[in-house]
């Protein structure tokens, strides 16, 4: 691949990963930051909370990712309004003005597109969102679907619960299970957890030889917190009765925390490139190796 990758959003823990791996893969990266004390040559200003349509977009930039987003969905409750300026208004005016110079956009989606329903569900499957998150997600998706049908280099990756090595929720329920203090868990709040690498792989490679469609990256089944409290606990031989497992919705959680289903039918980048995530226990056991 010739030129530059451009990463928007470079600040999030999936951007940083992703800009990490294809360094050391040989690419050159551009990552964005909005935040003016990190800014330097490789990683320039953009607050996709302001207007962009004056941003100077850097030369020679061969593709880009679009990572940047407000994923919490509490957050995209409470400031709809400010959510949907980053999430939509800026991310598809920037989607735009890229791809109006030639640049493939591959932009990042989520499972909370779906209602979580019903598991493994397929890319061409009708969004039915329940969240303003999802809802915000879904209207990009619609608008960058129909630029791919008129022909536009545009991809969608669609991604559940990343995990990242050291992950603090282990960490800190490790904290207090050696501590001997209880911690609390929700037994209907699922995840079917994806290691950062694996996405990171994904976007590369998507990236390397840009391509037009929708690709769904996430773990082949549900595992709910509550059992991964308790698998932990007994992974670090801490009592059982440390574990206590309450409902999301107790603890002021929004609409759309709690669907039965994040998976998604992952069969594409399987097929394409051979990445598949491994089994939900698999993943957790690795990641409780990295917060010991």
């Amino acid at each position: 691949m010739t030129g530059q990758i451009l990463i928007v959003g470079g600040d999030s823990e999936i951007a940083a990963a992703t800009a990490l791996h294809m360094r050391a893969q040989g690419h050159d990266v551009v990552a964005t930051t909005r935040r003016r004390e990190r800014v330097s040559l490789d990683r320039p200003f953009l607050d996709l909370s302001q207007p962009v349509r004056d941003w100077t977009i850097p030369d020679g930039i061969c593709a880009a990712c679009l990572c940047a987003a407000i994923a919490r969905l509490g957050d995209c409750a409470r400031d709809p309004e400010g959510a949907r300026q980053v999430n939509v208004t800026s991310t598809v005016t920037l989607a735009k003005r890229l791809l109006a110079q030639g640049i493939p956009v591959l932009f990042l989606s989520t499972d909370k597109i779906f209602d979580g329903e019903r598991a493994h569900v397929p890319a061409d499957a009708l969004p039915c969102p329940v969240s303003e998150y999802g809802r915000q997600k879904a209207e990009v998706e619609n608008t960058l679907g129909y630029m791919m049908r008129t022909g536009a280099q545009v991809a969608v990756l669609r991604l559940a619960k990343v995990v990242m090595p050291g992950m603090e929720l282990l960490r800190q329920w490790i904290v207090e299970l050696d501590a001997g203090r209880r911690i609390r868990a929700f037994h209907d709040m699922m995840m079917a957890p994806t290691p950062v690498a694996l996405v990171a792989t994904a976007i590369e490679r998507l990236l390397a030889v840009p391509t037009s469609g929708i690709f769904q990256l996430t773990g082949p089944r549900d595992v709910d917190y509550g059992a991964v409290a308790a698998h932990l606990a007994e992974r670090v031989s801490a009592d059982l009765g440390l574990v206590e497992t309450i409902s999301a919705y107790s603890a002021g959680l929004p609409t759309g925390s709690t669907a039965r289903n994040t998976t998604l039918d992952s069969s594409a980048l399987a097929q394409r490139f051979g990445i598949v995530v491994p089994d939900a226990w698999a993943v957790v056991d690795a990641l409780i190796e990295t917060c010991r």
